[in-house]
Order: structure tokens, then C-alpha cells, then sequence
């Protein structure tokens, strides 16, 4: 085996390499890379550190957005159940108008159609009034004739056939009470 070889840097000699040469070298090269791991160690430390750090940050911060979130999604929903509670309470106003609107305009047929019995049983009222006047005149003018008293009745029983004594005339039955004999 051959023994590891150094070149001087300065005379360009090759220097063999022994062990009583090699330790400090060694040594040397040893503590060299374990500062340096140390620092690395370090560096690693700090930058875990520094995530830790930031992933609580960014925990926080998302717990933050969830909040806000989770708030604001509270307040449309409030917001969405007032507008569709004023939605239905606008359909049940416009419902409610539009019922009474149509009791209104049935009251107004009401009123109309009792007017229009008022008048029908006026107008009634008036027609048995004027044919109890023709029976009347009637009578009265068989009386001046001399021919029979009568005065106006109906006398006639449920079928509509006259009673005896009565005499029929085409304003209706009247009663005999007198014939001139």
C-alpha cells in the first residue's frame, strides 16, 4: 500500500504523509467539520424554530379566517332569513290586500243585490197594493149598480178552488157578503 501523498502548495514538493504528519491535518479537518456541523445544526434549529413559528402564525391566522369566516357567514345568513322574512310578510300584506280587496267588491255586489230586493219587494208591494185597489173599485162599483156587496178576499182553499158563495172574476176571488134579492 502507498502512503498518501500532500504537494506544498508553495514549492510544489510532494510531502508523504504519515500518521505523526496526517493527526493534527486530521484533527484540524475533524474540528473543522464539526464546527461546522454544529453550525449547521444550528442553522436547522433555528430554521425549525422559524417554521414552528410561522406554522403557529399561520394557525392563528387561519384560526382568525374561520372566525371572520364563520362570522360573516353568520351575519348573510342573518341577513338572507330577514330579507325572507320580509319577503313573506310583503306576500302575506299583498294577500291580505287582495282578500280584502275582494270582500270589498263582494260587499258591493251585496249591496247592490239588496237594493235590487228593496226594489223588487217595493215594486211587489206596490202591485198588491194596486190589485187590492182594482178589488176595491170593483166592489164598489157592483155596489152602485146594486148587484152584489163584495169585498176583496181570498177566500179559496189550498188546491186554488173557490168556496162556495164566492164569486170569481179574473183580478181574483171575491167574497159575497150581499146579493140584492
Amino acid at each position: 500500500m502507498t502512503e498518501p501523498t500532500v504537494i506544498c502548495p508553495n514549492c510544489k514538493t510532494e510531502i508523504k504523509l504519515t500518521e505523526s504528519l496526517a493527526a493534527p491535518l486530521i484533527e484540524a479537518v475533524r474540528r473543522d467539520y464539526e464546527e461546522r456541523l454544529v453550525q449547521k445544526e444550528a442553522d436547522v434549529a433555528k430554521r425549525e424554530s422559524l417554521l414552528r413559528e410561522q406554522q403557529e402564525a399561520l394557525s392563528k391566522a387561519r384560526a382568525g379566517f374561520d372566525d371572520e369566516v364563520a362570522e360573516k357567514l353568520k351575519q348573510e345568513r342573518t341577513k338572507i332569513a330577514a330579507e325572507e322574512a320580509r319577503k313573506a310578510k310583503q306576500a302575506l300584506a299583498n294577500d291580505l290586500d287582495e282578500k280584502t280587496r275582494e270582500i270589498a267588491d263582494l260587499q258591493e255586489v251585496l249591496n247592490q243585490r239588496e237594493v235590487k230586493l228593496a226594489e223588487a219587494q217595493q215594486a211587489q208591494a206596490d202591485l198588491i197594493r194596486k190589485q187590492r185597489g182594482r178589488r176595491v173599485r170593483i166592489s164598489q162599483r157592483r155596489d152602485k149598480k146594486g148587484l152584489v156587496s163584495c169585498k176583496p178576499d181570498s177566500h179559496s182553499d189550498v188546491g186554488g178552488r173557490v168556496l162556495s158563495g164566492d164569486t170569481v172574476h179574473p183580478q181574483g176571488v171575491v167574497r159575497c157578503e150581499h146579493v140584492r134579492g
